[in-house]
């Protein structure tokens, strides 16, 4: 069930990074705000706020910042309509990019995108142009136990339907079927298991190795990115060196 690190490894180093900057409650804030647009303000009845949430405390993003993005997105204040845009390009030594944004002004998120690849060595590519080197993937993050016997959590998602497990020191990652992420995220709750974030993500399908010119300029690129209000995820197949 091991040699998926490739997901794992990304979505830790995402974590890192997202944790260091200033703008990561902006973010998440947003996500509350589509979530509750899209199913409304309870997260008993709204499995994607539910997520949202869990994402929140798992960046340290106080209940009251959460309870006030919550209640301005169901009330007058929610008026601001943030649409989901997916990117594509190539970065530096032509790394596949794919860059998930969510935005009130779709002409200021395409300049702002455009620059950062231009400026890191990449370029703003077409629909498609890098997508077919990744697969949807959903995946769930759960902390472990001092308790735990791996096997028999190992053996728990796969009973729940989950395709794929891997470990770190102090989480499990959870490969799932996008489509069943909802169903094995509620199992994993009534077993018990406190739940980080559960989310789809882009998974590559390979990942290709870089110099260290090329890696300096990805790494620019993506802190580029990172900074960005309007960019919520972004996943390539560069082998960096703290993702192998």
């Amino acid at each position: 069930m091991s040699g998926h690190s490739k997901w794992a490894t990304i979505k830790r180093q995402k974590g890192k990074t997202d944790a260091a900057r200033a703008n990561v409650f902006t973010k998440i804030g947003r996500e509350l705000a589509v979530a509750v647009r899209a199913g409304g303000p309870d997260p008993n009845n709204n499995p994607r706020l539910r997520d949202v949430i869990a994402k929140a405390r798992a960046a340290n993003m106080p209940n009251e910042n959460i309870n006030r993005s919550i209640k301005k997105a169901s009330g007058d204040d929610g008026n601001v309509v943030y649409d989901a845009i997916t990117y594509e390009g190539y970065g530096s030594g032509g790394v596949a990019v794919i860059v998930e944004a969510l935005t009130d002004n779709k002409n200021r998120t395409a300049a702002a995108v455009r620059h950062i690849f231009d400026k890191c060595g990449g370029s703003l590519g077409t629909t498609n142009c890098v997508s077919y080197m990744f697969e949807s993937k959903g995946v769930i993050v759960t902390p472990k136990k001092p308790d735990d016997d791996e096997e028999e959590v190992m053996m728990l998602v796969l009973e729940l339907g989950a395709d794929d497990f891997d470990s770190s020191e102090s989480e499990y990652y959870i490969s799932v079927v996008p489509s069943t992420l909802d169903a094995v995220r509620d199992g994993l709750e009534k077993a018990g298991r406190e739940i980080l974030s559960a989310e789809v993500q882009q998974v590559p399908a390979s990942t290709v190795d870089i110099d260290s010119d090329v890696e300096a300029k990805i790494r620019r690129m993506l802190d580029m990115f990172d900074e960005n209000d309007d960019v919520q995820n972004v996943y390539h197949n560069a082998n960096l060196n703290d993702e192998e």
